[in-house]
């Protein structure tokens, strides 16, 4: 979708989007990131074999490149959503999670425990970023 002031945010860096959607939209001084499940950018394939810190990595590897290919870093992000398969998982997900978002302020957050996720995949992040 163009116009609106809206920008699609691409890069070959994170997963290509497999649907009708965008990896990010800017718009309005703000960046709206696509939830990142743990596929390697480059083949397309699942990290992790089911482990879900390999699986985090992966995702938080994949969120950090589409922020900067909007021009954000991680200290920009004001709200996160963490989607996980099991919530038993939560806090090795998150001892992970805080070391990209744990300095200055942490970003807002949900986290909700899903029925499924896309390819199998055990956690999945999606973010809203402050554009410069």
């Amino acid at each position: 979708m163009s116009g609106h002031g809206l920008e699609a945010v691409e890069t070959k860096a994170a997963p290509a989007p497999v649907g009708p959607y965008n990896q990010a939209v800017k718009a309005g001084g703000m960046v709206f990131c696509s939830g990142q499940i743990p596929l390697d950018p480059s083949t397309g394939v699942m990290v992790g074999d089911g482990d879900v810190e390999a699986e985090t990595h992966q995702v938080l590897s994949n969120l950090e490149a589409v922020l900067r290919a909007a021009g954000c870093t991680p200290q920009q992000v004001v709200r996160t959503t963490v989607f996980l398969l099991d919530l038993a998982d939560f806090a090795k997900v998150n001892a992970i999670y805080a070391e990209l978002f744990g300095q200055g302020v942490a970003p807002a957050r949900a986290c909700v425990q899903v029925a499924a996720l896309p390819k199998g995949a055990k956690v999945e992040i999606d973010c809203i970023a402050l554009s410069d």
